[in-house]
């Protein structure tokens, strides 16, 4: 669906148009291949990069060609379906508009859609910023719940399960994805305020600046609860072999104390002269001889820790 906004810094809320005028946003969600076919006709977009921005696992990237500028990018989403933790993005920055094509719907951008957040679409470079600046908050926001649940897990971690290890599995291919994401998006934010790709004032390089220096501390982020959950793995890994062993020991333990009474029975069993046979009594001393040396080997085996 292709929906068109518009608003001056003289108006009081954001305004959509039944058709194009300059300085309007332009906003495709989930377009047809038919819509992407007439934005690129009504704005003299290259139709190869077109092509791409209907591509799901489209990487982020920065490209001056026909009809503007492209950057590419990826947000937080979770999309079962494509097995996939972030969704792209194409915002194109042309000479009297601003275009952004999602796939998928964009949760950061529903602030501007419904006036939570002023956004004066005639000024083009300040609302890129804000674009780019919701987009590293969104990552933040993502990745403040993830530190909370894996220091939950971490807190738990001599009792964790089979349950837990896959959360934790969960959560690696989730920030392996924003990091993925984030590192080729931060390498084209610092080629923005070079101002090689549009005008920019002198507080708009700084904001820019600013944006840059917050997505990577958003990377270090990510890759410092990264590196907590591969410690994390290391200590599941030492706590499952000493779980192994002392199965393996109780298996020992329990073994040994099987073959004892196995043994004794054994010998009755044989056609040969043993003690006590003629005994009327002679079950009730095995059994207690028995009692006797498994008691013995249980408090052995106590005293050296292994049962």
């Amino acid at each position: 669906m292709i929906t068109y906004y518009f608003r001056t810094i003289k108006d009081t809320e954001l305004k959509k148009l039944d058709a194009v005028r300059t300085g309007v946003w332009v906003h495709a969600e989930s377009p047809t291949p038919e819509e992407i076919k007439k934005l690129q006709a009504d704005f003299g977009l290259d139709e190869d990069i077109m092509e791409d921005a209907e591509d799901f696992f489209e990487v982020p990237r920065l490209e001056k060609s026909d009809g503007g500028t492209y950057f590419f990018t990826r947000y937080p989403y979770r999309e079962i379906k494509e097995d996939s933790e972030t969704a792209p993005l194409l915002i194109i920055m042309g000479e009297s508009f601003v275009l952004t094509v999602a796939l998928r719907p964009v949760p950061f951008l529903e602030r501007f859609f419904t006036g939570k957040e002023a956004v004066v679409t005639t000024q083009k470079a300040k609302f890129f910023i804000l674009m780019v600046e919701a987009l590293t908050h969104s990552y933040d926001s993502e990745l403040i719940k993830l530190r909370k649940a894996v220091q939950k897990e971490r807190v738990r971690l001599t009792k964790i399960g089979m349950k837990g290890i896959e959360r934790l599995v969960q959560y690696e291919s989730r920030l392996n994805s924003m990091v993925d994401a984030l590192v080729p998006t931060n390498a084209w934010l610092q080629q923005v305020p070079k101002g090689n790709y549009m005008q920019l004032f002198a507080d708009d390089i700084d904001d820019m600046e600013d944006i840059i220096i917050a997505n990577n501390q958003v990377v270090n982020q990510a890759r410092s609860i990264l590196k907590t959950i591969q410690n994390m793995r290391g200590g599941i890994e030492a706590i499952m072999t000493s779980r192994l062993n002392n199965s393996l020991s109780i298996l020992t333990v329990l073994t040994i104390l099987l073959t004892v009474p196995l043994v004794i029975a054994s010998f009755y069993g044989m056609n040969i002269t043993l003690p006590l046979q003629d005994s009327p009594f002679a079950f009730f001393y095995i059994l207690a001889a028995n009692g006797v040396i498994l008691a013995i080997l249980v408090w052995f085996f106590q005293k050296k820790g292994w049962f």
